[in-house]
């Protein structure tokens, strides 16, 4: 069973969840999250290049669905950054966007933590 099965939580706050985490990675490019977090999260984030990839309206429209309307400046939006700036870089990458570090467990309920980033 995956992290989204297991949470306990509802639908919403799980979807809520990781379209807030897919829209801070793309805007910070590093997250230090729990390790089940991160993998889930991977899933999401690895969609939204390739739907950047594709550079078409459709896509574009698919993303906007997704991600949050947040400013990474004053001047674009996390959805500019997805299309302009991150699919010219993983343009020649079928893959593997992202790299998950282990870190040490978190010190207040013992939680595996990681580091999330984008591959350079």
């Amino acid at each position: 069973m995956s992290f989204i099965q297991k949470q306990g939580k509802n639908t919403a706050w799980r979807e809520a969840l990781m379209r807030n985490l897919t829209t801070e990675l793309i805007i910070n490019e590093r997250l230090e999250i729990t390790e089940k977090r991160a993998k889930e999260l991977r899933k999401h984030l690895d969609k939204m290049i390739t739907l950047a990839k594709r550079q078409d309206l459709h896509a574009r429209r698919q993303a906007i669905t997704w991600l949050r309307n947040t400013n990474v400046n004053n001047k674009e939006t996390a959805l500019q950054k997805l299309f302009n700036e991150l699919a010219t870089r993983f343009k020649k990458r079928d893959g593997g966007y992202t790299r998950i570090l282990k870190l040490d467990n978190r010190r207040g309920d013992n939680a595996p933590m990681c580091i999330i980033e984008l591959v350079k």
